[in-house]
């Protein structure tokens, strides 16, 4: 095929390390993101290229099996045992409101499609503000497995095309389909993050061109001459570079696009640095024996950082480690990557056949499996068993907040594991329009055919969370409902023109107008702002469709909080959240709200009451919990008002 120095680089060993302690360090100590993750795919194109040309120039062959069942002995071990361990520390040390989450996180980690869940969950507005699991971190190695997959059907195809077309110049093949792939990929991820951003940092497709550079890395190296000058300034300044990467950009927020760029480099620097040697350079500090030592558990120090800071978090502090608990965590992580790597993935590595190898990692992936099961289970019980009692009179929600009736001592609901997903209807169904596209997309509940009303809830996600006491509100009668809403989108004139959003609101607007739509429902008000220009925007809408004969029900927005209300009922109990609620500015709207009641140009309906008891405001009312995260309510805690809204809905539509 082509000649590769395939040999060992002891300053890759140390690059691994320093690119460890760089994801360790920006996570414990600045909760920030580092581009360290971004070395490791440099580094993995690097040498799973320089492996796959090496074995072909041996054999002649490339054979999915054998490529294969290498990999998932060096991989599955240590990722099976870390979910393992996070699996049995949830059944104790982890709260409630993050079980589900982690439950499926980790399938879809041990599966390798760890990026694509985050991917999709992240981009959802109603769960961006969720607490982070303890195996967020395997996003990173799913891509890496993805890629490893990417990796073997495209040298497969190489060597097709060079037996078949007998190609003579394969260097140049290979650096023209991985230069391709280096460029599409990398224009895609610029275009990607500028549009989705949280969707492109997690997907593969905008991380294929990092490990293409690593294999045009590989395949060119040999090639590169440069002194020893030029090395010992190119290495000390990727150094430099690669640390100051977290420090000079907002990785999080700005990755990966042609920002990524900037710790590529570096990682490239450091690397063709390494082909010279020099006295004073890098690779002198990077191959020393210590460092090499240490390279061979950056990939547990990586795994097992995250998974030691999240039960941190979860049990012993939210705000970040002082310097002395942080090392501790350092530390332990690489304790706990040497053990592992000695009494877990060695063994299993170098077993005597493949089957034994296999055979031991079943097992573990069994008991993740078992566990998973239980825990889904245990869950799945105590939920049924607390939806036997749910009647009106153990659980009076809202109705509860006037003391008018009595609330008997039952267990809140829903379980603190299942708050998060207690959701309207129309984001169960789909109804609920995503952020991607600017049609406007209907669900329709309530009397199909034969109904005398209709009535549309209009607006952002702290619309549509009412849509599930609108429902309750109508049973029985003739009313059909329509949902009509926008993660993350006011129905406001506060975008601008070409923003999808305010394209959205037009067409929205036009909809409603062609429809026989009797009464929209929204709220009018935005409680986390006390902007007047920003509340008179929500207020246009509303009148443009007042001028066209609708009748339009404006609802305050409810109070809203700058943490988690559940997260915090979960770990800091209910008296400490009561507290935290009732110091904190939730509701700013109120001059808006004052202005607007006073104007009497719609329908109003402020229900800032039934969010307290005592004139306190309450986490737990009538035995319901309310929120189901920062800002937005339970669906059971909306189903609740449906006595409130049936009185507002009579006393309109009838007249």
């Amino acid at each position: 095929m082509i000649q590769i120095e395939r040999k060992f680089r002891p300053e890759i060993e140390g690059l691994r390390v320093v690119a460890a302690l760089l994801v360790a360090t920006y996570h414990i100590w600045f909760n920030r993101v580092s581009g360290g993750v971004d070395v490791f795919f440099v580094v993995s194109g690097f040498l799973i290229t320089t492996s796959i040309i090496s074995t072909i120039n041996r054999t002649g062959t490339f054979k999915f099996l054998p490529y294969i069942s290498k990999l998932l002995k060096r991989l599955l071990p240590s990722v099976f045992f870390i979910l393992a361990v996070v699996l049995l520390l949830s059944f104790f040390l982890l709260p409630q409101t993050i079980l589900d989450k982690t439950i499926k996180e980790i399938i879809a980690s041990m599966f390798y499609f760890e990026n694509w869940q985050l991917a999709f969950s992240n981009t959802d507005y109603l769960d961006s503000q969720q607490m982070k699991t303890p195996v967020e971190h395997f996003w990173a190695m799913s891509i890496q497995g993805q890629f490893y997959i990417i990796w073997f059907m495209l040298f497969a195809f190489i060597l097709w095309a060079i037996k078949k077309y007998q190609i003579m110049n394969t260097r140049k093949l290979i650096n023209f389909i991985l230069g391709s792939v280096f460029i599409v990929s990398l224009i895609y991820s610029i275009y990607l993050t500028s549009v989705n951003q949280p969707f492109a940092y997690f997907i593969t497709f905008t991380r294929v061109w990092e490990f293409s550079l690593g294999g045009l890395l590989c395949v060119n190296l040999a090639y590169i001459r440069i002194n020893k000058v030029v090395a010992m300034m190119l290495g000390w300044l990727g150094l430099i570079g690669l640390v100051l990467t977290g420090m000079l950009f907002d990785v999080s927020q700005m990755f990966p696009g042609y920002i990524a760029l900037w710790p590529m480099a570096c990682a490239v620097f450091i690397i063709v640095s390494g082909t010279v040697t020099t006295r004073f350079g890098v690779r002198r500090i990077l191959a020393s024996p210590v460092m090499i030592k240490l390279g061979g558990l950056s990939f547990g120090v990586y795994l097992w950082h995250w998974v030691i800071l999240s039960f941190y978090h979860y049990n012993i502090s939210r705000e970040n480690p002082n310097f002395l608990e942080g090392m501790t965590i350092i530390i332990a992580s690489f304790i706990l990557s040497y053990l592992m790597t000695r009494f877990i993935e060695k063994p299993i590595r170098e077993s005597s056949t493949t089957r034994r190898a296999f055979r031991r990692i079943s097992w573990i992936g069994t008991v993740n499996l078992i566990l998973i099961a239980v825990l889904v289970s245990t869950n799945l019980f105590a939920q049924n068993q607390q939806a036997k009692n749910k009647t009106v009179e153990n659980y009076p929600g809202a109705v509860a907040a006037l003391g008018k009736v009595e609330v008997p001592d039952v267990p809140a609901y829903p379980t603190l594991a299942n708050v998060f997903n207690d959701l309207p209807q129309s984001h169960i169904d789909g109804s609920n329009q995503t952020q991607k596209e600017a049609d406007v997309k209907v669900g329709v509940y309530g009397k199909k055919e034969g109904y005398t009303a209709t009535i549309a809830v209009v607006g952002s996600s702290h619309s549509e969370q009412w849509l599930g006491g609108v429902l309750k509100a109508v049973e029985g009668t003739d009313y059909r409902v329509l949902n009509i809403t926008r993660s993350a989108t006011r129905f406001s004139t506060g975008y601008d023109e070409d923003d999808i959003k305010s394209k959205w609101v037009e067409n929205t607007l036009a909809y409603i107008k062609e429809q026989d739509i009797d009464l929209v429902v929204g709220h009018a008000t935005a409680s986390n702002t006390d902007k007047e220009r920003i509340q008179e925007h929500l207020l246009n809408p509303l009148r443009e469709l007042k001028e066209a004969g609708v009748q339009v029900l404006a609802l305050r927005d409810n109070p809203r909080y700058t943490f988690n209300v559940v997260e915090s009922l979960d770990q800091d109990g209910e008296q400490k959240t009561i507290e935290k609620m009732n110091r904190a500015q939730s509701q700013l709207d109120g001059a808006a709200w004052t202005k607007l009641e006073q104007s009497q140009e719609f329908h109003t309906l402020d229900l800032t009451k039934y969010f307290k008891i005592d004139d306190e405001f309450r986490p737990i009312i009538g035995n319901v919990v309310v929120y189901r995260d920062y800002d937005h309510i339970t669906n059971t805690y909306a189903e609740s008002f449906a006595p409130i809204f049936e009185k507002q809905f009579n006393d309109i539509l009838k007249k």
